[in-house]
């Protein structure tokens, strides 16, 4: 169903053209003989059988299927794999991935200062990828571009990318855009990457992860495996992520409440960004099959009402 927020949002189609810094963002390397088997071992995705010059979605899970990182992750040679994380949760996912290394012939780093990084959006990100599907990666000399999932503004689709380059390396053309905006085509995509807040939040289902290509339910075993699995299996899920419009300020992590119950929060606020015009906010939010039919409200079970809008692509069946 088309909803009055989300009837007025392709006019922002043509603001959504140019180039965006990417601070919030860092990179994991491992790289050596080892490295992709290590990687295939610890992710929800399989990096085993990933070709090089190609990318995927994965998740770092505890043994509870807990989300605790996720990765747009990029396979440059047979040896090395970049992890394209939220920096925010860097330094403890390096230390905890570090710790299960062992024998393995790998070893992390931190390669933020390596790569420039940068988010295309429109006929930048279209120069760049063409028309490539989500995931699938360009790679020109010393520098790689991954397509994401476009932002879906009414009728229109913005393409989006990553784009990650040696210093040396000349960036992509087009306007500089803002983090915000970056921030806000992320939302309207209905994919994001779990940032400190959402620290172990979720399994990979609440963020829809298995219906955007960041699950595989064939591989072997990796931490979490048999919860997330299950979920899916067994035809438990109960909460999912959808994209909502909201008149105040949201923050992830924040808690959502919905008008039958006053104590409990039915949902966790996932990525939140201002809207280009200034009216209102945009937000991905994971909450109960159930209280998105009731309706959602900011604060408290009175606070300011929610409106769903729908999501930009299909829901995996449960099986």
């Amino acid at each position: 169903m088309t909803t009055s927020a989300s009837a007025s949002i392709d006019q922002f189609a043509a603001q959504l053209q140019g180039v965006a810094t990417l601070p919030q963002l860092g990179l994991i390397q491992a790289q050596g003989e080892d490295a992709a088997n290590f990687l295939h071992n610890q992710l929800s995705n399989d990096v085993l059988l990933l070709p090089v010059g190609q990318s995927r979605l994965a998740a770092f899970c505890s043994a509870k299927g807990r989300i605790q990182a996720s990765f747009v992750v990029i396979k440059t040679a047979p040896d090395t794999v970049l992890l394209i994380m939220s920096f925010d949760l860097l330094a403890q996912t390096l230390k905890r991935l570090s710790m299960f290394v062992l024998r393995a012939k790998v070893k992390l780093s931190d390669a933020t200062g390596q790569w420039q990084l940068r988010g295309l959006l429109g006929d930048s990100a279209r120069a760049v990828m063409g028309d490539a599907s989500p995931w699938q990666t360009m790679t020109r000399d010393q520098s790689h571009a991954v397509a994401l999932y476009p932002a879906v503004l009414g009728d229109s689709h913005v393409p989006r990318a990553l784009w990650l380059g040696a210093p040396s390396q000349a960036l992509p053309t087009g306007a500089e855009l803002s983090t915000e905006v970056w921030s806000w085509s992320e939302v309207m995509s209905g994919v994001t990457l779990v940032t400190q807040p959402l620290f172990e939040a979720f399994v990979p289902q609440m963020l829809n992860y298995e219906s955007v290509g960041g699950v595989n339910f064939k591989k072997g075993c990796y931490p979490g495996q048999e919860v997330v699995a299950r979920s899916q299996f067994r035809g438990t899920l109960k909460r999912r992520t959808t994209r909502a419009h909201s008149p105040v300020a949201l923050s992830a992590g924040q808690d959502i409440f919905t008008p039958t119950d006053l104590e409990q929060p039915c949902a966790t606020v996932v990525l939140s960004a201002a809207r280009p015009d200034g009216q209102g906010f945009d937000a991905l939010v994971s909450g109960t099959l159930e209280s998105q039919q009731t309706g959602w409200r900011a604060g408290d079970a009175q606070g300011p009402a929610l409106e769903m809008m729908p999501l930009p692509y299909a829901l995996l069946a449960d099986i």
